[in-house]
C-alpha cells in the first residue's frame, strides 16, 4: 500500500527505513522523500514509527497526551489550559453607495 502519492513511496519501504534505524518523519523523509511534497502522509509515517517502536510524536506533551512518553514525564502536572473569552462585537457595516 502506498504511503506517499507524491513520491510512490508504500508502507514496505518506511518499515525498512525505520528497520534501518530511522526514528523520525525527517530521517524518513531524507531516504525516501516521503513526507516532503504535501504532507498528507506525514501522520501515517507517524502511526508506522509508532507500530515500529520508534517515538513518533514532535513533543513530550504530546506523547503524554497519546500515552506513549516516559513514565517520568507523565507523573508531570499538566498545564492549565485557560477558557477562551466571550467573543468579540462586530462593529456594524455601512452600506456600500453605487455611484
Amino acid at each position: 500500500m502506498y504511503v506517499c502519492m507524491c513520491h510512490a513511496v508504500t508502507e514496505d519501504q518506511v518499515k525498512k527505513a525505520i528497520d534501518g534505524g530511522a526514528g523520525s518523519p525527517r530521517q524518513i523523509a531524507k531516504g525516501c522523500k516521503a513526507g516532503t511534497d504535501c504532507g498528507s502522509c506525514v501522520r501515517r509515517i507517524q502511526a508506522l514509527l509508532g507500530e515500529h517502536g520508534a517515538r513518533p510524536c514532535p513533543t513530550a506533551r504530546l506523547a503524554a497526551k497519546l500515552g506513549l512518553a516516559d513514565p517520568e514525564v507523565q507523573d508531570a502536572p499538566a498545564p492549565a489550559v485557560s477558557k477562551p473569552g466571550p467573543p468579540a462585537p462586530i462593529a456594524p457595516v455601512a452600506p456600500l453607495r453605487v455611484a
